[in-house]
């Protein structure tokens, strides 16, 4: 009878024979596999990580189940090796494991295929989709990789930019961020920071060495990332600071009339490196430094020259010190500077003519330009033929004429014109 069973049972009860026959008779289910879950459904998983799930295979028929083979499709998955053919029997099951190892960033899917025999010699396949998402490892990438400062004078400072890039798929928190090595330093750097995915982060990396020498140290980035901590290797030499030179050591002004200027030069010279001058300061205001610009870089063996100017605000010696700053291993160079100064010198101008006849008196004009105009000196009439102008000023010209007035007030034209240089001082 294809596919059909005949069932009968006796029940006796308390002694007495009481024979019930029982019997049923229907369709007997085939063997039939299952798996579960499905489909597999990994998730996200970083790449070089695995993740492994069970799957459970089921006989839900009534007849035994051989499962002859499997096979797999989709790259990053794979199962264990089951002993195959492999036969279970009704309401039985067994287990699968199948792992996912993402290659790369991305969706990825597959399939596995059960071959299943049942006893009626029935060929089934049973087919379970796979699923998975792969991301990349939270990492941080530097960039570049080191910094190499070369060489830096001694006092001067040298900047280099580096960028931190979060390559994976979910967010890093950077904690901390530790040096090694004399003379390195960080800015820009915020902590605790936090870099979403494929985003940077750029800050400013700073040499300054303390001496001359080569200095190596490092910069390690402690984070939540995979690749924490990261080291960045720092490296630079430090060079022997140059020298400055101010040329005279010390001015001598001398004698100069108050409210009057002596201007003398002085040069500044490099020697064994690259100087750079940032600043200048004087500490007198009698004295004022013109005739170069700051900050100036002079190499090695350059000179600029400069200016000082004397001018005296009252009678009396005066002093002062001209102070360069610079990144010279002697810095500041400093000018020594004296003067005094001395009353300004008191000019007069004498004037003298020929009487005219009939005159009562005389008036004295003065002018700051040949031929006029003029204005009169005089306050009041003079009644000699002599005048003595002291209200001159120094390094100036003068122009003079006069004019006779009568007894009637009548006043003649301008006399021939005289021209006075008033020394300086």
């Amino acid at each position: 009878m294809n596919g059909y069973r005949h069932l009968a049972n006796s029940l006796v009860i308390a002694g007495s024979l009481l024979l019930l026959t029982l019997s049923a008779s229907g369709r007997v289910v085939r063997g039939r596999l299952e798996a579960n879950p499905s489909p597999v459904a990994f998730g996200t998983t970083q790449t070089g990580a695995t993740e492994t799930l069970n799957v459970a295979l089921s006989n839900y028929g009534g007849t035994d189940v051989t499962i002859t083979r499997a096979t797999m499709t989709g790259a990053g998955f794979s199962m264990n090796d089951l002993a195959l053919p492999l036969t279970l029997q009704a309401g039985r099951a067994t287990s699968a494991t199948v792992t996912f190892a993402p290659t790369g960033s991305g969706n990825f899917s597959g399939t596995v295929s059960f071959y299943t025999v049942a006893e009626d010699q029935v060929t089934n396949k049973v087919v379970l989709t796979l699923g998975g998402y792969g991301v990349s490892p939270d990492a941080l990438n530097p960039n570049p990789s080191s910094l190499t400062f070369g060489s830096v004078q001694v006092g001067n400072s040298a900047n280099l930019s580096e960028s931190l890039t979060n390559t994976g798929g979910s967010t890093i928190t950077i904690s901390q961020a530790n040096l090694t090595g004399a003379g390195f330093s960080i800015s820009g750097l915020p902590l605790p920071l936090t870099l979403t995915a494929n985003e940077s982060v750029t800050f400013t990396a700073t040499f300054t060495p303390a001496s001359a020498g080569a200095v190596s140290g490092s910069l390690s980035v402690v984070s939540n990332a995979s690749n924490s901590p990261l080291t960045i290797p720092l490296s630079g030499t430090g060079t022997a600071a140059g020298q400055l030179a101010v040329s005279p050591t010390s001015l001598s002004f001398g004698n100069v009339a108050v409210g009057s200027s002596s201007p003398l030069n002085g040069s500044l010279n490099a020697s064994s490196a690259p100087v750079t001058i940032t600043s200048a300061s004087l500490n007198n205001a009698d004295f004022v430094l013109s005739g170069i610009s700051l900050p100036t870089t002079l190499a090695a063996g350059q000179s600029t020259s400069f200016t000082v100017t004397f001018t005296p605000q009252a009678s009396g010696a005066s002093s002062a010190s001209l102070a360069f700053s610079s990144n010279a291993a002697n810095s500041p160079a400093v000018q020594s500077m004296t003067g005094t100064g001395t009353a300004p010198a008191q000019h007069t101008v004498d004037l003298s003519w020929n009487a005219s006849a009939a005159a009562a008196g005389y008036n004295v004009y003065r002018g700051a330009v040949s031929g006029g105009p003029y204005s009169m000196i005089n306050s009041s009439l003079d009644g000699t033929t002599a005048y003595t102008d002291n209200t001159v000023v120094s390094g100036q010209t003068y122009y003079y004429v006069a004019t006779a007035v009568g007894a009637d007030q009548n006043e003649s034209g301008y006399s021939n014109e005289t021209q006075a240089v008033i020394p300086n001082p």
